[in-house]
């Protein structure tokens, strides 16, 4: 276990690193794969030993080493978040009986990590990130459920991404300026991510994203940072709600049932 822990930590960072090109580029249509990682101000290369994600930038101080513009701390940010959080989702799933199924959960997580910095920028969730999500997602979740269980995770997390797409639709439909297609589209991504574990894990993720985006919603109401007509992204609610799921949704839909047996 301590191998894998370090590979995959290893592999966060890796993947944070592709990410920030994820998040910068895909916005603006650009090519993912050219030109390489360059200086958005003077446009000179990245040289290799400035390119290791985190240490590159530490190494820096934040500055490039051509023009000495500033480089945003949401690099290494991105970076170290996803490789603590591809750390956390493994020792869960492992937690959980459920190695199979790392690929799909660790894929979710990195494309979680992309679209809420994109939506949280934009406050848009581009079908290019969000569509190849639902094949990819697919089959490694396929893979998972012929070496684990049988088809039952697999026929879970079909019901669990029509369920929230459909409810997320009927949201969309009935207070459109409340609810993007964006965060229907996605809606369905999670569904399955969460489906495939069990179908409380569906409803605590979807309550969770709608409780947390309230929370947050208040707040900035309260201290003034927003008006009742201000719209939030609410992709990274969906995916925070989705995480929260993951590590929490036994014992949340537990605690529930006990609540409901005592009274």
């Amino acid at each position: 276990m301590p191998i894998l822990i370090a590979a995959v930590a290893l592999l966060g960072l890796a993947v944070g690193s592709f990410l920030n090109v994820v998040i910068h580029r895909v916005p603006r249509h650009e090519s993912l794969v050219s030109p390489g990682s360059h200086c958005p101000q003077c446009d000179h290369a990245v040289r290799t030993r400035h390119n290791v994600p985190v240490f590159g930038w530490l190494l820096l101080r934040g500055r490039c080493a051509d023009c000495d513009a500033p480089i945003s701390a949401r690099y290494p940010i991105v970076e170290a978040a996803t490789a603590v959080l591809f750390v956390a989702v493994t020792v869960q799933v492992a937690h959980l009986g459920l190695l199979a199924a790392l690929p799909a959960y660790l894929f979710f997580t990195a494309v979680g990590v992309a679209l809420t910095a994109i939506d949280l920028d934009t406050m848009r969730l581009p079908n290019a990130i969000v569509f190849p999500s639902y094949v990819m997602l697919a089959a490694l979740l396929t893979l998972a459920s012929l070496l684990h269980d049988g088809p039952t995770p697999l026929l879970r997390a079909l019901i669990g991404a029509a369920a929230l797409f459909t409810f997320f639709l009927a949201l969309a439909l009935v207070y459109p300026t409340g609810m993007g297609f964006g965060d229907v589209k996605l809606a369905g991504v999670v569904g399955a991510a969460l489906g495939f574990l069990s179908y409380p894990a569906v409803i605590v993720g979807a309550f969770a994203a709608f409780a947390m985006g309230a929370c947050v919603g208040i707040c900035m109401l309260i201290t003034r940072r927003a008006r009742r007509t201000t719209a939030l992204p609410f992709g990274p609610f969906l995916v925070a709600g989705a995480l929260l799921a993951l590590f929490a949704s036994a014992p949340i839909a537990d605690f529930y049932t006990g609540l409901v047996q005592r009274a």
